[in-house]
C-alpha cells in the first residue's frame, strides 16, 4: 500500500512568508511612507472601477447604479455601428502614430547630441531652453499656438508674408491640424524625454569609450555601438509606455484647439466621450466608449510588452 508523503511545498511557502513579514517589520518606516501613495492609487484608480458597470446599463441618476436597467453590450454595439466610429478611430490612431513617429526619436537624438558637447555653458543653456516648455500649462500652450498661428497677427504667418508666401489658416484647415498638434507637442515635451535619456547616458561606463578610442573608433561609431545599446533598455520601456497609451491622445489640448472647421481631423475618442457624456448626458454610452478605449490600450500594452520581452531583456514585467 502506497504511503502518502507530506508535501514539502507548505514549509517552503511558510518560510518565504515569514521572511517577507520580517523584512517588512524591519523596514516598517519605509512601508509607512509608501502607504499614502498606495492609498491614493487604490482610492482614485481602483475604487472608481465599481462605476464601470454603467457601461452595461441604461444608467439613470435617480435610480442609481444598481437600480438602472441592465442592457448588456447595447451601447458598445451602438458605437461600433455608428457612422462616426471609423472617423474617430482613424483620427485617434493617426494623431497617436504621427506623434510616436516624430516625437519618440527626437529626444533620443537631442540627448545623444548634448552628450557629445564639451562646452558646459552651451550644453546647460540648450538643456534649459528645451526643458522649459515642459512646465507650460496646456491652456497657456494652446493660447501660444493660437497666437503664433493666427492668419492676421501670428508670427509664423508674418514670416511667411515677409518671404513672399501666402498666409495659412493653420487651425481652420483640417489637413494642418495633426501637424500643428504633433510638432507643438514635440516642442513642449522633448526636453523632458532628453533629461531621461541623458540620465541613462550618464550611467554608461566611460572605460568603454576609452577602449573604443584606443581602438581607433570614431565618434559616430562610439555613439552607434556604445551609447545606443547603453540607453536601449530605457528606450524600450518608454516605447512600451507610449504605445500602451496610443489611444489616449491629449484631450485637453485637442479640445482647446478644436473648432468646427478642423473637426474632420481633430475629433478623437476622448473628445467624443466628453461631448456625449458631459454635454449630452449620455452617461452609459460615454462610459462604454471610454471602456472600449481603455481595453484596447491594455491589449496593445500587453502585446508590445510581450514582444519586447521576447526580443530583448527589457520589459515592464
Amino acid at each position: 500500500m502506497d504511503t502518502i508523503r507530506p508535501s514539502t511545498d507548505a514549509p517552503l511557502r511558510l518560510g518565504k512568508r515569514s521572511r517577507a513579514f520580517k523584512r517588512i517589520w524591519k523596514n516598517w518606516q519605509l512601508y509607512l511612507f509608501i502607504l499614502p501613495a498606495l492609498a491614493t492609487v487604490v482610492l482614485f484608480s481602483y475604487v472608481p472601477i465599481y462605476g464601470v458597470q454603467i457601461a452595461f446599463k441604461n444608467f439613470i441618476a435617480t435610480k442609481g447604479i444598481w437600480g438602472s436597467e441592465w442592457v448588456g453590450f447595447d451601447h458598445f454595439i451602438r458605437f461600433f455601428d455608428s457612422y462616426y466610429f471609423w472617423d474617430l478611430m482613424l483620427n485617434t490612431l493617426g494623431i497617436s502614430i504621427y506623434s510616436l513617429l516624430v516625437g519618440f526619436p527626437i529626444p533620443i537624438l537631442l540627448a545623444l547630441g548634448l552628450n557629445e558637447l564639451r562646452n558646459g555653458f552651451f550644453k546647460k543653456s540648450v538643456q534649459t531652453i528645451t526643458y522649459a516648455p515642459h512646465f507650460i500649462s496646456v491652456v497657456v500652450m494652446a493660447g501660444i499656438i493660437l497666437a503664433f498661428l493666427s492668419p492676421e497677427t501670428g508670427i509664423i504667418n508674418r514670416f511667411m508674408v515677409f518671404f513672399g508666401l501666402q498666409p495659412i489658416a493653420f487651425l481652420s484647415e483640417a489637413s494642418w491640424f495633426k501637424t500643428v498638434y504633433v510638432f507643438s507637442d514635440v516642442w513642449q515635451n522633448m526636453g523632458w524625454g532628453t533629461v531621461i535619456y541623458m540620465a541613462a547616458l550618464a550611467g554608461i561606463d566611460p572605460q568603454q569609450h576609452e577602449a573604443a578610442i584606443m581602438d581607433g573608433a570614431s565618434r559616430v561609431r562610439r555613439i552607434w555601438h556604445i551609447n545606443l545599446p547603453g540607453i536601449a533598455p530605457t528606450m524600450i520601456i518608454l516605447l512600451i509606455l507610449s504605445t500602451g497609451g496610443i489611444l489616449n491622445v491629449g484631450f485637453e489640448k485637442i479640445l482647446l484647439l478644436q473648432n468646427q472647421l478642423n473637426m474632420d481631423s481633430s475629433d478623437v475618442i476622448s473628445t467624443y466621450v466628453y461631448r456625449s457624456g458631459l454635454r449630452q448626458a449620455q452617461y452609459s454610452f460615454s462610459a462604454a466608449v471610454g471602456l472600449f478605449n481603455s481595453v484596447i490600450n491594455l491589449i496593445i500594452l500587453v502585446a508590445v510588452n510581450w514582444i519586447a520581452k521576447r526580443k530583448s531583456e527589457s520589459s515592464l514585467w
